[in-house]
């Protein structure tokens, strides 16, 4: 068996599964590494007491107490199966009957739980509502969960490397350790024209260590050492062959499924160091999951949720991104060609920019500094 196909097998790959009808599992080592000391946390602000009922073992809210708090209107799509929430620049939000992603602004996200439809209307989970509905529309809400201090110096993962060479396409001859890498030499460039401090977990093709496991704890380590402020890591995914489009993985909350899991596993109830992340996680992913799509003009499969190895031990805000799908021929084609990697690296490197936009102005910087 071909050394990718076991580590899929061990479920220790640091790429996001391919698409939910046909998901790899959750990456889970035989070994969970021991978590790393966080960051000390931000002072929490009083929690919104959002009215719920337990649904199916979870506890739910209903959309009309979300139109209410927001001060939108609610109504319904197709009958019985999608409500709309929108206020005067039109609709905002779009949910339907059992499914776990929604659209805000068009954006496609993923949530832990289906939406559920009971009496006479639509109920999303109370932990989605919190943790990735609520604070996504207003942010402020949640601004001192957010780090104080602009970002300064960012890690760069090129995915896999020497030994590994992560999805391939044999008949282009392409493989994503020399694609990612790439994509984060190109993308160093324009971070640093910027005024950022960048560095990389490795700039030519190697692995960091033979062990997979090892090798994703090293990537973490690397940028925990160096007091990163954020950590990048950057793939190229493969699916059946009429897959493509971009997507943008973050780490799940504590007591979330991952996008692809409909039942928990052994790391759903623990809380890792990036944990004390989600929040700037959420903005971080949705402003490069964003600015991808504006700028390659692809499918969106979404800003979804996978509790990778790479990403668990990292003590600032992390993201993994899939740019392409090398299992498609048409895309796997535009992914060869350095226009096509050279927008993928301008569209990242915008996304960072607005992120650290968006912080400033909710996080901003105290009279006299």
């Amino acid at each position: 068996m071909a050394l990718a196909s076991v580590l899929v097998g061990l479920g220790v790959t640091a790429c996001a599964q391919p698409a939910v009808a046909a998901a790899k599992p959750d990456p889970v080592p035989a070994a969970a590494p021991a978590p790393a000391p966080v960051r000390a946390a931000p002072s929490r602000p009083a929690a919104k007491l959002w009215p719920f009922v337990r649904l199916r073992g979870a506890d739910y809210v209903s959309l009309k107490d979300v139109a209410k708090h927001f001060g939108l209107k609610l109504a319904w799509g197709k009958p019985t199966l999608t409500q709309t929430l929108a206020d005067s620049r039109g609709v905002r939000f779009n949910f339907e009957n059992n499914q776990r992603d929604f659209f805000l602004d068009g954006q496609r996200i993923f949530m832990g739980a289906p939406v559920l439809l009971e009496k006479d209307g639509l109920w999303i989970s109370k932990l989605d509502l919190i943790k990735i509905v609520a604070p996504l529309f207003r942010p402020n809400e949640r601004a001192a969960l957010l780090p104080a201090t602009a970002p300064r110096t960012i890690v760069l993962d090129a995915g896999h490397g020497g030994i590994d060479p992560g999805t391939e396409n044999k008949k282009l001859g392409l493989n994503e350790k020399t694609l990612a890498l790439d994509v984060v030499l190109r993308l160093r460039k324009l971070l640093e024209r910027e005024g950022w401090k960048v560095l990389l977990t490795r700039s030519d093709d190697r692995e960091l260590s033979r062990s997979k496991i090892v090798d994703l704890q090293m990537r973490a380590d690397f940028a925990n050492r160096h007091a990163a402020d954020l950590f990048l890591s950057i793939h190229f995914n493969a699916a059946d062959a009429a897959v493509s489009g971009v997507e943008v993985y973050s780490l799940p909350a504590q007591f979330m499924l991952s996008s692809s899991s409909d039942r928990k596993d052994e790391l759903t109830d623990q809380v890792f160091p990036n944990n004390r992340f989600d929040y700037a996680n959420l903005l971080l992913g949705a402003a490069l999951h964003r600015s991808l799509l504006a700028t390659l003009k692809t499918p969106d499969r979404g800003y979804k949720r996978a509790r990778w190895g790479v990403l668990r031990p990292v003590e600032c805000p992390a993201v993994l991104v899939e740019c392409a799908y090398l299992s498609n021929t048409a895309e796997a084609g535009r992914a060869a060609t350095p226009e096509f990697r050279q927008k993928v690296a301008e569209a990242i490197s915008d996304g960072v920019r607005n992120y650290a936009a968006e912080l400033a102005v909710l996080r901003p910087a105290a009279p006299g500094r």
